[in-house]
């Protein structure tokens, strides 16, 4: 029980601190005459740690009331489990060392948050065994993301990630949407596998 309680308050510190560090690169943008809060929560990795570390703030809230997880909250963890892969992913072997923000906050929302949050998730004695029919879940979020990018990229230009650029035509556009889907439900499927071992209940469908 201890040690569960200690899990709870490192969820709820963990993701305080990285809803901190991104409202810190944020003020680091607002100083830098770049205060467009569209264009730098449309960054999927600034996004999805923030939403991310809601939700571990949530399930951290919850372990320490003793309170089980309703199976919209168990869904939101894996989901941001899997898409913090993603983030690490593609901007480690795609972007590496772009952007403005400093080092130490790349490394910790593309490096110390997506490894936190999966150890946590497939560790955890109150880790959510989710349905394999409830794997499509993954989807709708980052589907809306790259739907809003995309028209960004054709009304006003801006893009996240040059590999989103219009100019680079459709043929790398799909290529390159096509492998992020794929790297998704790849990630997703591990994050739900791995969760299921031993997992301490099955969610209700």
């Amino acid at each position: 029980m201890r040690r569960f309680r200690a899990r709870s308050v490192a969820r709820v510190v963990a993701g305080t601190v990285v809803i901190g560090v991104v409202l810190f690169a944020y003020a680091l943008r607002i100083a830098a005459d770049d205060p467009n809060p569209f264009d730098y929560f449309g960054y999927f990795t600034n996004q999805t740690s923030s939403l991310t570390a809601l939700v571990l703030i949530t399930v951290g809230a919850r372990g320490l009331g003793g309170r089980p997880l309703p199976r919209g909250l168990a869904l939101a963890w894996a989901i941001g489990a899997a898409c913090l892969i993603v983030v690490a992913v593609v901007y480690n072997a795609l972007v590496p060392g772009t952007g403005s923000a400093p080092p130490w906050v790349s490394a910790v929302l593309h490096l110390a948050f997506p490894a936190l949050v999966v150890v946590d998730i497939v560790t955890a004695p109150d880790r959510p065994r989710l349905a394999w029919r409830h794997l499509w879940w993954v989807l709708p979020y980052p589907l809306l993301w790259i739907a809003v990018v995309l028209v960004r990229g054709a009304t006003d230009g801006w893009v996240p990630y040059g590999f989103l650029l219009p100019e680079r035509g459709l043929a790398s556009l799909v290529l390159h949407v096509v492998g992020i889907l794929a790297l998704l439900l790849l990630a997703a499927t591990a994050v739900w596998a791995l969760g299921r071992r031993g997992a301490s209940r099955a969610l209700p469908s």
